[in-house]
């Protein structure tokens, strides 16, 4: 297996993508796959600091995090993305980066706002629906969903473990992985 391919996880905050990028980055490690898994808190953090939440800082944040994958696509990693990426066009201008090198596997991980809410430990939408703070997806700014992704899970209703089954699936079913050996 030396084919690269980017999994591209995109919902509003708290919906379930890095917790479902996660389950799947463990499995395709067990694999034998090389994973790298970029998580877009921490490339806001050491790749795009000092960008703000305006839509073109957001759009340039989306297209570093594009940049990187379509390079570690290149070079044979599965690489796993789990970004907000609010917007269509920022999402569809990286995955023609990714897709000069592999494919590019888009992942809707929907969730409403209420369940979103409920689910957020850090009390951001709270904040974010009392006005608090500005700019927030899906609440003051908006999040459009992917027109036509390759894979679409609803995580109100199916635990993180289900969701990444069925990725994990469809990666199979596009033979993008090593189907799993039953133990």
């Amino acid at each position: 297996m030396g084919t690269g391919f980017t999994l591209w996880l995109t919902g509003l905050s708290g919906a379930g993508k890095t917790t479902i990028g996660d389950i799947v980055g463990a499995e395709l490690t067990r694999r034998g796959c090389r994973v790298e898994h970029l998580d877009g808190d921490v490339v806001r953090e050491h790749l795009s600091a000092g960008l703000d939440f305006s839509r073109a800082d957001r759009d340039a944040n989306v297209e570093r995090i594009g940049w990187l994958a379509a390079r570690l696509t290149r070079h044979g990693a599965a690489v796993i993305v789990s970004s907000i990426s609010p917007y269509e066009a920022a999402r569809q201008r990286s995955r023609a980066m990714v897709e000069e090198f592999g494919p590019f596997v888009e992942v809707y991980v929907s969730a409403s706002l209420e369940e979103c809410a409920k689910r957020d430990p850090k009390g951001l939408y709270e904040q974010a629906l009392a006005g608090k703070i500005p700019h927030f997806t899906g609440v003051s700014d908006p999040y459009e969903p992917p027109e036509s992704p390759e894979i679409a899970l609803e995580t109100a209703s199916e635990p993180p473990e289900s969701s990444a089954r069925r990725v994990l699936e469809s990666l199979d079913e596009l033979e993008l992985v090593e189907t799993a050996v039953a133990a």
